[in-house]
């Protein structure tokens, strides 16, 4: 007579999953509000919110920093690499991919979904949503204050984005960008080779290239 052995894959499986419910309970119950540096007890709510996210995302690289109220969904799909970080108050969504040395400042929004909204005849809660879009960010790239990235967008390495921007569409590595919609204002690096004009060259420049416009369309 043969015994039959459990499905030791399908076992390990169920285990894992019920490791990630867990570990999810645990960050959105209770560790998520544990102190952000330089609050007294910040090393410890860093370490706890750093092994829970081990046991939720899909990868989570080395030294990997997790500041409070850090939301990401399920974490399933969400990929992290080493010594990034998921800022305060972020609010992203789980299929989202940080590369190694990333830096964020509060308040970032990252969105991989969005609403249908074209059709006039229904209402947009009733036309479902578009198809997910990840947002992809390469490496050693800093995401200033209030950020706000539209699904889709791939942030090139070296990247910088300037705080309070409107990112819709992708980031070229090296560019640091600014502004709703978010436009490329130089390249890193560069700010000893080509300076930037002031405010008044800028004006005067936008005069002048009116009056030529207007020059050239006269008869």
């Amino acid at each position: 007579m043969m015994l039959c052995r459990p499905d030791s894959s399908g076992l390990l499986a169920v285990i894992m999953s019920g490791l990630r419910m867990a570990a999810l309970a645990l960050y959105y119950g209770g560790a998520q509000y544990f102190p952000t540096q330089p609050v007294p007890g910040w090393r410890l709510g860093y370490s706890i919110r750093r092994w829970l996210l081990g046991h939720i995302a899909e990868q989570c690289g080395a030294d990997v920093v997790v500041k409070s109220r850090a939301y990401f969904g399920t974490g399933r799909h969400l990929r992290i690499g080493d010594r990034s970080q998921l800022g305060q108050n972020l609010r992203a969504e789980s299929d989202l991919v940080l590369g190694t040395d990333v830096v964020m400042g509060p308040d970032v929004v990252l969105m991989s979904s969005a609403h249908a909204f074209e059709a006039t005849n229904m209402p947009i809660n009733q036309q479902g949503a578009l198809t997910r879009r990840p947002v992809i960010i390469g490496n050693d790239v800093w995401i200033g204050t209030r950020v706000i990235v539209l699904p889709g967008v791939k942030i090139g390495n070296k990247a910088v984005i300037g705080a309070g921007s409107v990112v819709t569409k992708s980031v070229p590595a090296g560019a640091i960008v600014a502004g709703n919609p978010a436009r490329i204002i130089r390249y890193r690096g560069d700010r000893g080779s080509r300076r930037l004009p002031t405010p008044e060259e800028s004006a005067q420049s936008s005069v002048e290239e009116t009056s030529h416009t207007k020059a050239s369309a006269s008869p």
